[in-house]
């Protein structure tokens, strides 16, 4: 059985730092921006809001999305997001329950 794969951005502030991932488990790495688990982009930048997120049936299909959209404009970052999140609410808590 597959297990549910997303693609996610996170932002800092609206049209702040952006940045894109991929994992199985989005409410567990969300929370690990937010507490800064890792070193690295997020944490040096404080990019622990969730903007934007899809849900895809496999990590594979889930991974080539994350390319795609990593190989895009940011202002192409900025209207997925706007257009799933127009007022760039931290959806966080939205998917924690």
């Amino acid at each position: 059985m597959n297990k549910l794969a997303y693609v996610y951005i996170l932002f800092n502030k609206p049209n702040g730092v952006l940045y894109v991932g991929v994992t199985s488990d989005l409410v567990k790495r969300v929370w690990e921006h937010k507490n800064k688990i890792a070193e690295g982009f997020t944490k040096k930048y404080n990019v622990d809001k969730l903007g934007y997120y899809e849900i895809y049936n496999n990590i594979v299909e889930a991974i080539a999305r994350e390319k795609q959209i990593k190989a895009g404009s940011r202002q192409k970052k900025i209207d997925l997001i706007e257009g799933f999140n127009p007022q760039w609410c931290d959806l966080y808590c939205s998917i924690c329950e």
